[in-house]
């Protein structure tokens, strides 16, 4: 797969959303196994205007497999692979939405089933949607869907090969949610878009301002605090007044830590 179509309409990102380009993979064309990489827009208009407000970024693997509405003309010819590290998905807490990040356990790129369109203007237009189904029992929690997402090459194959121009049963078998993925909180920043940070597919846990540090700076607080009781039952008032010039350092060198 040496060719990538609008490869320059594409720049890496850590926030990608609707009416973003993103990375795809489809065949060239139908009698041919060869396949390509292209950048397309995500959300696939519908209706009777032609607008990005009226768009389909999802679309339902029930309505895919019974052939409902409009996927059933993009189900037998115009299947395709959306390329990416993972995805974000809303954790529903009170009236707090979480942003959670999913991925693969081992790290390795993710491809989600996607179906694309393409307008009938003179300079052809490609946009995509990605097929989502139930949630599996492991992300259940997080939300009642995800993207289907091709494990294997095979998979991956089956899907891509559009030769027969005919939607199958054992393509409908594909649609189901994987296993083997980690889900972990980030920083609510990536909910704004446009906004772009390598920290987005971090662990919010793990940063400076996470759950780690906060509770770091606790123990550190807590054993200053037991310095300062133990300093006070001290039966000799020569090492209390020995070691509180010291404990004045340590205190300015919390401050600092503080600031940065």
């Amino acid at each position: 797969m040496g060719e990538w179509v609008n490869e320059n309409n594409f720049a890496p990102r850590y926030n990608i959303a609707p009416n973003s380009q993103a990375p795809v993979i489809r065949r060239r064309n139908a009698s041919s196994p060869d396949l390509q990489l292209q950048t397309m827009r995500w959300g696939i208009p519908y209706g009777k205007v032609d607008a990005k407000s009226q768009q389909a970024i999802n679309a339902r693997s029930e309505n895919i497999m019974e052939g409902i509405g409009m996927w059933n003309k993009y189900r037998s010819s115009n299947r395709c692979v959306v390329v990416s590290q993972g995805y974000y998905e809303w954790q529903t807490k009170g009236k707090a939405k979480l942003p959670h990040f999913t991925k693969h356990a081992d790290g390795k790129v993710m491809l989600m089933a996607g179906l694309y369109h393409v307008s009938d203007k003179n300079i052809p237009n490609y946009v995509f949607a990605i097929i989502t189904t139930s949630a599996s029992t492991s992300l259940s929690w997080l939300h009642d869907r995800q993207p289907v997402i091709l494990t294997t090459e095979a998979d991956v194959t089956r899907w891509l090969d559009t030769s027969s121009n005919a939607w199958s049963a054992e393509l409908g078998k594909l649609l189901r949610p994987a296993e083997g993925l980690i889900c972990y909180q980030v920083p609510r920043e990536v909910g704004k878009v446009g906004t772009e940070s390598p920290a987005f597919v971090q662990p919010v846990a793990t940063r400076k301002d996470g759950i780690e540090a906060m509770f770091a700076k606790q123990r550190t607080k807590q054993d200053g605090n037991k310095e300062g009781i133990k300093r006070k039952r001290s039966p000799s008032p020569l090492i209390s007044s020995v070691q509180s010039k010291p404990a004045r350092k340590e205190d300015k060198s919390h401050k600092k830590l503080k600031v940065k």
